[in-house]
């Protein structure tokens, strides 16, 4: 009975997911900012009163949470494991038979560098965490990760805040796979926490309306200094 409760469960998750226009919904949720339904309406193309029922499914379904501000509720993502499932549903789709391979992200900025809900994702992302890999920083195994004595020392002289990290309930270090790569970067509060210290840097910053980040002269001259990335890796898409 107890096998027969997961499947139910995970084909109720299947079925919340599998619905077009929720489906862009949560992909909209997914660049990390709480949007309002309206928003979620022109991102998914329907009615306002049609996303409005499709909210209503997923906050009851437990993907997606509302909080009421003033006279407007804003809809987030309810957990970063809801952020990391649909990034693993995105590569495995991309992987898929031709004829069921979504075209992806027509702006190739979104190929370069792009929100993970609150972690960096894209070429620049990949090349990144290659890179702390590679210098002996960061080790991964599997989908977990653990920063080395010598990356300790390297990444809190960069700005992150590592002893802070004990503050968070969530994962310290984890490999995400990058759907649009097809390989693996920094996911975790370590991950968010590289994505926010890039932004205060302005090495990158958001593209309106996009999940997509610019990456800007800062972040290309700052990638190339500190983490060693190659030219063909920071191209500037305008």
């Amino acid at each position: 009975m107890t096998n027969m409760v997961s499947a139910n469960t995970l084909a109720s998750v299947a079925a919340l997911i599998g619905d077009v226009a929720r489906a862009n919904i949560l992909s909209a949720l997914l660049g990390g900012r709480a949007l309002t339904a309206g928003e979620l309406a022109q991102a998914a193309g329907v009615s306002p009163q049609t996303a409005s029922g499709h909210l209503a499914r997923l906050v009851d379904g437990g993907l997606v949470s509302a909080d009421k501000q003033g006279r407007h509720r804003y809809f987030r993502l309810a957990s970063n494991e809801i952020a990391d499932l649909l990034e693993q549903l995105s590569a495995v789709s991309a992987a898929g038979p031709r004829r069921y391979r979504p075209t992806g992200p027509k702006d190739e900025a979104m190929r370069v560098s792009r929100t993970c809900y609150d972690h960096m994702a894209g070429t620049i992302a990949v090349a990144l965490t290659d890179a702390l890999v590679e210098g002996g920083h960061v080790e991964i195994e599997g989908r977990s990760g653990i920063v080395t004595e010598k990356g300790s020392a390297y990444l809190q002289g960069f700005g992150i805040p590592l002893d802070r990290a004990g503050e968070s309930r969530r994962v310290f270090c984890r490999a995400c796979m990058d759907w649009s790569e097809r390989r693996y970067h920094l996911g975790g509060w370590l991950g968010a926490a590289v994505l926010l210290r890039c932004e205060e840097l302005h090495w990158v910053r958001p593209v309106k309306d996009s999940r997509a980040l610019r990456l800007t002269r800062a972040g290309q001259a700052g990638f190339s200094e500190v983490f060693g990335l190659r030219e063909e890796v920071l191209r500037i898409v305008t």
